[in-house]
């Protein structure tokens, strides 16, 4: 029932999100219509730190307590996370190449991005070449764990370091950094892409469970000698 709530939640939002981005959305007046990228790209990252944090979360609480459901978690937000990485450096590069006049460019934000994308694709080939078990979840947790630390090293590279990559907006203490209409249509584009993650999330765990509960069950079957 919850995923039947949060499948309808996320078409609903999106097809608004999507005719409001077009229609209503005004046009900003530096950067012109390649802004209304922003609606994907800065979703797409938000929901990449949201899945790798709560990665994060339960790789400790799988070192701590041992349970399996904490690694079922973890790997699925994983695979979400590295999902909208990719999508963020794709449509930053879209967005890059009228901005900046190149799709790619060493800049501190896009390349802490980068080997945050690649450590979690490693964290999915770990999994992918380890034999199911205990072994294979620990290790996995280990590299969860290390490899949020670059989350907050990403947020924080526009301050640290000259960049071109434009600072934070919606976190901005700073007084009409964006215009209101265009605030808006980003907090609701957030909303919107939230839905889809809770509701992506809530179908790949119990893909996850169902998985693994197969494993077990072939495991366990008797041998056949003859």
């Amino acid at each position: 029932m919850l995923n039947k709530i949060l499948g309808i939640a996320s078409i609903i939002s999106i097809a608004l999100v999507g005719y409001l981005v077009f229609f209503w959305a005004p046009i900003e007046s530096s950067m012109g219509i390649v802004q209304k990228i922003m609606y994907i790209h800065v979703p797409s990252i938000w929901l990449t730190f949201l899945a790798l944090f709560i990665a994060f979360l339960c790789s400790i609480g799988y070192l701590w307590k041992r349970a399996e459901i904490y690694d079922v978690v973890a790997l699925c937000m994983v695979e979400i996370g590295v999902i909208f990485c990719g999508i963020t450096l794709i449509t930053g590069s879209i967005w890059a190449k009228p901005t900046w006049n190149t799709y790619w460019t060493w800049d501190a934000r896009l390349t802490t991005t980068l080997i945050l994308f690649l450590i979690f694709v490693g964290y999915l080939l770990l999994r992918k070449f380890m034999d199911y078990g205990e072994q294979q979840a620990r290790f996995a947790a280990v590299v969860g764990i290390i490899g949020f630390l670059d989350v907050p090293l990403i947020h924080q590279s526009v301050t640290w370091w000259r960049t071109l990559h434009q600072p934070s907006t919606v976190f901005s203490t700073k007084k009409n950094v964006i215009d209101t209409p265009l605030l808006v249509m980003l907090l609701l584009s957030l909303l919107a892409f939230s839905f889809l993650l809770a509701f992506i999330a809530s179908k790949r765990i119990e893909l996850e469970l169902k998985s693994r509960k197969f494993q077990k069950q072939i495991a366990n079957l008797p041998q056949d000698h003859h």
